[in-house]
């Protein structure tokens, strides 16, 4: 004995049976009576079919076939019924399924409480088997969705650093990437390596604390973030944050046009090239925007190197790091020669007199605002190479006084 008969009865009915269920899950469940979603059609053919599948098998006692269970789970990840909805619904049609059982059972004088029992334990066994089946290939769904998204987003990231992208799509990315269609923008870069996968581990949640949208790209040795800067603050916020970390960091100007990416990266990636020393630091672009230039084309700036300070580099490596060092620090003291002493430990006169050895030499005068553009530009290029930053550093005799 079991409830084929019942079964069969309901069967007979489901249509109506199916109504009954998308109504009661519409009018319990939130998430189904979002109709952008899910529509009233749909769930009613889902009530209907899976319905139909657990009639079936109180009918002919074959192995359970969760295949319509599966597909309800893939639907409402796609159509993106969250999870729990998804199964609430899912118990509301499997207890009003359970009720109709029990009332067809009641015009089957053969089915006695004893089987009623029975059975139940079989209905609510395969209830949680199905249940099971909607959430797990809701889970497998959902994954692959994530996997899709992140490669079209991962995509699209690429294209703006690269510039393969039309302007019709770059309104799409922006929207995509959750990034306003506008800018102000900028672009930063971390150095990665092997030991550290992620350099910048962290910022892209405090970004996001602070309501600064971003965008991630990670390659092998550099890892790439387009970040947006809404507000006049905007900016400050993001350096404190990255300066939080303790990576090497280059940071390019603002722009304005997602277009402009590709070059926003090249001012990033000179920021980070100029970063002095081997430790961790943050370095805009906008900090000192001639020395990325000069940094930016090396054949042109050895050559004004040539031009310019070739008779101090022909001099003995003391007298020749002495005079480099002081102009360094002339140049840092704004032209100030008693400022630049005190930051050499020298008497101001020293500086003057080592001041008009450079002008001996060069056959320029430090007067004349256009020879010290030439002469300030060329002594970026020598501290930009490492050559030009030993003669500037690290060649002093030991015990030489300046």
């Amino acid at each position: 004995m079991n409830l084929s008969d019942v079964a069969s009865a309901l069967q007979s009915r489901l249509p109506e049976l199916g109504e009954r269920m998308t109504l009661r899950i519409h009018s319990e469940v939130d998430a189904y009576r979002d109709k952008a979603l899910l529509s009233l059609e749909e769930l009613r053919r889902s009530c209907v079919v899976n319905a139909d599948l657990v009639l079936t098998y109180l009918c002919r006692g074959d192995s359970p076939d969760a295949s319509s269970a599966r597909e309800t789970g893939r639907a409402r990840a796609e159509q993106g019924v969250p999870l729990a909805e998804t199964l609430h619904a899912y118990r509301i049609g499997s207890e009003l399924l359970w009720t109709e059982i029990l009332a067809e059972a009641r015009n089957h004088p053969e089915v006695s409480d004893d089987l009623l029992v029975s059975e139940s334990a079989k209905f609510w066994s395969l209830s949680g088997l199905y249940a099971e089946a909607v959430a797990g290939a809701y889970r497998e769904t959902s994954a692959e969705l994530a996997s899709r998204g992140q490669a079209r987003r991962s995509g699209l990231v690429e294209a703006l650093f690269t510039g393969i992208i039309t302007d019709r799509t770059l309104w799409e990315a922006a929207r995509e990437l959750g990034l306003p269609a506008h800018g102000p923008y900028a672009i930063v870069v971390a150095e990665a390596d092997a030991t550290s996968e992620d350099p910048l581990a962290g910022v892209e949640a405090a970004l996001r604390e602070a309501q600064l949208s971003s965008a991630w790209r990670l390659l092998p040795d550099q890892q790439l973030a387009l970040i947006a800067l809404p507000t006049a603050a905007a900016e400050s916020t993001c350096l404190r944050i990255l300066r939080r970390t303790r990576a090497r960091v280059g940071f390019s100007p603002r722009f304005n046009s997602l277009r402009d990416t590709p070059q926003a990266l090249r001012f990033a990636r000179r920021a980070l090239s100029g970063l002095q020393g081997p430790g961790p630091g943050v370095v805009r672009f906008d900090d000192n925007p001639l020395a990325m230039v000069v940094a930016a084309a090396p054949a042109e700036a050895t050559h004004l190197v040539r031009a310019v300070l070739q008779p101090l580099l022909d001099l003995p490596v003391a007298e020749r790091a002495r005079l480099l060092r002081t102009l360094e620090h002339w140049f840092a003291a704004a032209g100030s020669a008693s400022a630049a002493a005190r930051s050499l430990f020298v008497h101001a006169n020293t500086v003057r007199y080592r001041l008009r050895r450079v002008e001996e030499l060069t056959g320029r005068p430090l007067s004349d605002p256009r020879v010290t553009a030439d002469i300030g530009a060329a002594l970026l290029a020598v501290r930009s190479s490492r050559a030009g930053a030993a003669s500037l550093d690290g060649t002093k005799p030991a015990g030489m006084a300046d």
